[in-house]
């Protein structure tokens, strides 16, 4: 075993157990650690000169988490649930053991503890953390399919009764020092100097205990230990019924996190740890959360830290950019940029523009400053790192162009000019098209060796996802630097090969079709719409093509059958927008009137013209809502497997990734390669060619490569993965 600890006893008897994981920069919990930890307790708690105990870290936070390899290790050969009842016990055992030993432990926390990290916490008798903006406490497990499963669900319990441990737990809320001092889960903050010093006199005080407040006799859980109290009766009732409103029960971590607060407060504290151990197993061996954990934790992980990126490239520090077009997309990203510590350079036709597109950060800061979100000073200075102009000249010092203009080739061709005459030779110069190929725009370019698409989705500040398409002629360097510049914006890229569409438009547009051409086929838009929300999209594909635009769609439509002349396929959603466009000006909500009508107030509600236009079926004939959502689920995972068959693609993961933080896919399923493999390729075969006779042979057309999976027993992911080329 290779000690993650440190171990050191001082001439008062405090022992310091520093953990510090060799070769790393951060300390994650694996079978390693926590036999460390198991390993320097059991001797801590054997030397009789050990008076109390400082749990603390030498890294920059207290505790990352669960380790990658490992974690990827258990969705690839899962464990039996005997076995993984007993891991998860076994580390359970040992925290309980920690809190009950006899011995008072400190948590000093010098850095973030989440997670597993904050459950060690939590069962050390006390907590003291630095007062700092970047230390964060809390247990955010939910947000991976999972709940805390070393005794998080128990010790928030009693520590904050039902009514304040569930929606944080629920919620996977990350707490700011102060609030979890406010709350109870921190008991003191103090400056970085005198983190030990200040956890050291709480050990040599009077206060020093070594017992809980649960294991105190008559101790009682705040606002109440029954359920059949009648705050906390209607409490369970109401938080069952907002999770099948705004989960559909798609996801079984929140009922599990439910039912352990439930059956926890009225049992022992050692048996409501076994409780949780219990959930805790069954999450694990539900395919929802080792979708998720390889989704949301290990896959954006490793986008996150730029696996994609070309070897052999020196790191590029963005010190200053450009961006071409001040309207909302240009003016997001100028946010970002600003916000991140880069200087900007926002370029619009005219100063007006220009001026506005500054005004959106503006806007933006000075609401988060109403909110305590920033400080005036932080406002004025990202503030003054953007400016705005029409004058090309001043890209003559920057490493990177973001053009972010109409979606029109001659505008970009022109902007491109003006920038290259101005800027270096070797800055980056990308393109923020949702559609159209990078290689094309780059043949209008001197360079095109410098040009990357990089895929902004709106509104840019919030959204993680950046889509980078490498081209043609798209140098290592270029795309290295561009990769930079995404994570510098603490976002995180998929990277995809260029093509029309690229992967994220044309994989959200299969879904859009299929939601729309049901319409004109007499189905029921409120049907559609619920569908889909179902099945676990944010919002149906009416009202997500009203937000994107119907006027947008009929001119992307437009651009492409005058790019594509003959070869031109006009998609089975097409006519409709064209009609409603173009017969009833209705653009979507940017001018109040698309497949819904939009009120002054905010509100909206189906438009009611639209069974004039197309007219429904009767109700007797409308088709069953799983067969809608087998349409628009099997439209895009034949669209996905297509991408990943023709290269545009080089990961499965990549698409996964895309997918639910870029366009929506419900997360619960991992995205399109997780949800084949969770559904079997032999059967997504079988109802893709089952739509493909019922309704239209090149909506779900299936590419080669999934009938040959099928035959030689391979999936996206696990033991025997399908290979794919980069």
């Amino acid at each position: 075993m290779i000690d993650y600890f440190k171990y050191a006893v001082d001439s008062d008897g405090i022992c310091t157990l520093t953990i510090d994981q060799p070769d790393s920069n951060a300390n994650v919990m694996d079978q390693n650690f926590i036999d460390s930890l198991q390993s320097n307790l059991d001797r801590a708690l054997a030397d009789a000169s050990v008076k109390g105990m400082i749990l603390t870290s030498a890294k920059s936070s207290f505790v990352a988490g669960a380790d990658l390899k490992s974690l990827e290790e258990s969705l690839i050969n899962p464990p039996e649930a005997q076995e993984l009842y007993e891991k998860c016990w076994a580390f359970s055992g040992l925290l309980r053991r920690m809190e009950t030993a006899g011995k008072p432990v400190v948590a000093a926390l010098n850095g973030a503890a989440l997670g597993g990290g904050f459950e060690i916490s939590l069962a050390c008798h006390h907590r003291v953390a630095v007062d700092s903006p970047k230390m964060m406490v809390g247990l955010p497990e939910v947000g991976v399919g999972l709940l805390p499963g070393a005794g998080g669900t128990q010790r928030y319990l009693r520590k904050l009764g039902v009514a304040k441990a569930l929606p944080l737990l629920l919620q996977g809320r990350q707490l700011k020092a102060a609030k979890a001092l406010e709350l109870g889960l921190l008991d003191q903050l103090t400056n970085a100097d005198d983190l030990l010093a200040t956890a050291k006199a709480w050990l040599m005080s009077d206060a020093a205990t070594a017992e809980q407040p649960w294991d105190t006799k008559g101790y009682k859980i705040p606002g109440g230990n029954s359920p059949m109290m009648p705050e906390l009766a209607q409490l369970f009732m109401g938080t069952a019924a907002n999770l099948q409103a705004n989960t559909y029960y798609n996801m079984p971590a929140p009922q599990a996190i439910t039912s352990c607060l439930y059956e926890g407060m009225q049992l022992p504290m050692d048996k409501a740890l076994q409780i949780e151990c219990k959930y805790f197993v069954q999450l694990n061996l539900d395919p929802v959360a080792g979708n998720m954990v390889r989704t949301a934790f290990i896959n954006k992980t490793k986008a996150d830290n730029l696996i994609r990126r070309p070897q052999g490239v020196d790191k590029c520090k963005h010190i200053k950019i450009g961006v071409l077009g001040a309207g909302l997309m240009g003016a997001g990203i100028a946010f970002s940029a600003a916000k991140a510590g880069m200087e900007v350079v926002l370029i619009d036709r005219d100063q007006e523009a220009a001026d506005k597109g500054k005004d959106y950060t503006q806007t933006r800061l000075a609401k988060a400053l109403g909110r305590g979100r920033t400080t005036q000073e932080k406002m004025d200075a990202t503030l003054a790192r953007i400016t705005p102009t029409t004058d090309y000249s001043l890209l003559s010092d920057v490493s990177l162009v973001v053009e972010a203009v109409f979606e029109d080739r001659g505008v970009k061709a022109e902007v491109f000019a003006l920038a290259e005459a101005a800027m270096p030779q070797d800055a980056v110069l990308a393109t923020n098209t949702s559609a159209l190929p990078v290689t094309g725009l780059a043949q209008t370019t001197s360079r095109p060796n410098n040009m990357v698409g990089l895929h902004f989705f709106s509104p840019v500040e919030h959204m993680p996802l950046v889509e980078v398409i490498r081209g043609e002629q798209t140098s290592d360097q270029t795309l290295a630097h561009a990769l930079d510049f995404v994570a510098q914006l603490f976002k995180t890229p998929i990277l995809v090969n260029d093509s029309r569409g690229f992967f994220t438009s044309r994989f959200f547009g299969a879904f859009l079709n299929e939601g729309v051409t049901m319409v004109a086929e007499g189905i029921n838009p409120a049907l559609i719409e619920n569908a889909a929300r179902h099945l676990g999209y944010p919002v149906g594909p009416l009202s997500i093509s009203d937000e994107v635009g119907l006027d947008l769609a009929y001119k992307g439509a437009e651009q492409a059958r005058a790019d594509l002349g003959a070869d031109f396929k006009e998609g089975s959603s097409v006519p409709i927008i064209t009609r409603l466009v173009t017969e009833h000006e209705r653009h979507g909500r940017k001018n109040g009137k698309g497949f819904y009508q939009y009120n002054d107030d905010g509100s909206k509600k189906l438009w009611s013209e639209l069974a004039s236009i197309w007219p429904q079926l009767p109700k007797d004939q409308q088709p069953t809502e799983a067969e809608l959502q087998a349409r628009m689920l099997h439209a895009q995972l034949a669209d996905a497997a297509t991408c990943l068959a023709e290269n545009i693609l080089v990961d499965p993961a990549d698409g996964d990734v895309g997918g639910c933080f870029g366009v929506g896919f419900p997360l619960y399923m991992g995205g399109p390669f997780a949800a084949m493999d969770t559904k079997g390729i032999a059967n997504v075969v079988a109802e893709c060619d089952r739509l493909a006779q019922t309704y239209d042979a090149e909506r779900f057309a299936i590419p080669q490569m999934l009938r040959d999976m099928i035959k030689n027993n391979q999936t996206f992911y696990g033991s025997n993965p399908v290979v794919t080329s980069a």
